[in-house]
């Protein structure tokens, strides 16, 4: 029952992803994870140097401008190890967008084109100078070979927008056209609207739709004196699954306070990703929410949590999204609230992989929480 007292799930396996002292990472929820026909698989993370010596060097408003580099990583055994020597950066977060629009344009036209149904082909978007600014480009970055070499980085066209960010990579549609998930963000910074471009081929990205209905701006905001970043900024990082059914699912986080106050909700369209409504409320707290169909048709939501106790949460849906079950609590041995962003897979029927960032109570190295660090919880739901 969606109402039943949350309760810990009973064979969740924990372990780290990477880790350095010397280094916070985070954020694979707008990076990716993917699962290739061998059995190996990719994730994508930021890190960025810091001593962990005073508050500053971990402050999200140094953190998420201009900051630190995009890398993944493999495993090769379902996600239990991975493997450092495999770490590659994709993405140098110093990079002006008019350096890339300089040396990599708004397209793919001089590449051939791809099939987004071949596992092989992945995507990674992000934005320059930062994630949901008013002046905000979005770049992306396409592999053929899983992640192995990529394509030159280019800028997204705006299509009219002001501002535009990417925040991860495309859910693929039934008829093999591939659905990316982004943010437009207002001129003050206070309200953003999550929309979908979509390719066929690879070559260009064009835009297909809004989410979420035009709203007035501001209108959510109770306190303007707190940084639009932490403040209520309403919806943002749409990210598109489309379903078996054929019907396409967006979870997105709506924010009243970036440090606990927050929940997921999901957005459906039944033609393809051309119109949109909302569907439900995924739970009380808890963004973003990363979203997979498992093979038996259930829809699992795993999130981070940020009051307390911290840590990493689930639910799951048995009718595609449409009502969620009550709370798994994977762990809450969190050190703060600075943690979550994950991304979900099954990895073996009846068995998921999710991976986030993390920081915990018990490390020896503590401010306001933690070294920060990328986990993993292998864990089954009932």
């Amino acid at each position: 029952m969606p109402f039943d007292k949350p309760r810990r799930s009973r064979d969740a396996d924990h372990g780290i992803v990477y880790r350095r002292e010397d280094e916070f990472c985070g954020w694979p929820f707008y990076c990716g994870l993917w699962q290739f026909l061998n059995g190996e698989l990719l994730l994508g993370f930021k890190k960025i140097p810091s001593r962990y010596g005073a508050d500053a060097e971990i402050s999200h408003t140094r953190l998420t401008v201009g900051q630190g580099r995009l890398t993944t990583i493999r495993s090769r055994d379902g996600g239990r190890s991975w493997n450092p020597e495999s770490q590659q950066t994709v993405f140098d977060l110093s990079t002006s967008a008019e350096e890339i629009e300089r040396t990599g344009g708004s397209n793919y036209d001089d590449e051939a084109t791809v099939d987004f149904l071949d596992p092989n082909v992945i995507v990674m978007s992000g934005a320059m100078p930062a994630l949901l600014k008013a002046d905000s480009r979005a770049w992306l970055r396409l592999s053929t070979d899983a992640g192995r070499t990529w394509r030159r980085t280019i800028l997204l066209p705006l299509h009219g927008l002001t501002s535009l960010t990417g925040h991860g990579p495309p859910s693929v549609r039934q008829d093999g056209v591939a659905l990316l998930g982004l943010s437009t963000t207002s001129a003050d910074g206070w309200t953003n609207r999550p929309l979908v471009y979509g390719s066929t081929d690879g070559r260009r990205w064009n835009f297909l739709s809004f989410i979420t209905p035009a709203i007035e701006g501001g209108s959510a905001v109770s306190d303007r004196n707190e940084l639009a970043l932490f403040g209520a900024i309403r919806h943002f990082y749409a990210r598109p699954l489309a379903l078996r059914d054929g019907r396409i699912l967006a979870s997105l986080r709506f924010q009243r306070d970036a440090r606990g106050v927050f929940w997921t909700d999901v957005f459906e369209s039944e033609d393809g990703g051309r119109t949109w409504h909302f569907l439900s409320r995924v739970n009380d707290w808890g963004a973003p929410g990363d979203i997979v169909e498992m093979a038996d048709g259930r829809v699992v939501c795993v999130y981070g949590y940020r009051l307390a106790p911290p840590g990493i949460r689930a639910r799951v849906s048995e009718n595609g999204g449409r009502t969620w079950g009550s709370e798994i609590i994977l762990r809450d041995d969190g050190g703060s609230w600075d943690l979550g962003y994950p991304r979900v897979i099954e990895v073996e029927p009846g068995r998921l992989l999710t991976v986030y960032y993390m920081n915990t109570s018990d490390d020896p190295r503590q401010l306001n929480g933690g070294v920060r660090h990328i986990a993993r919880t292998l864990f089954s739901v009932d």
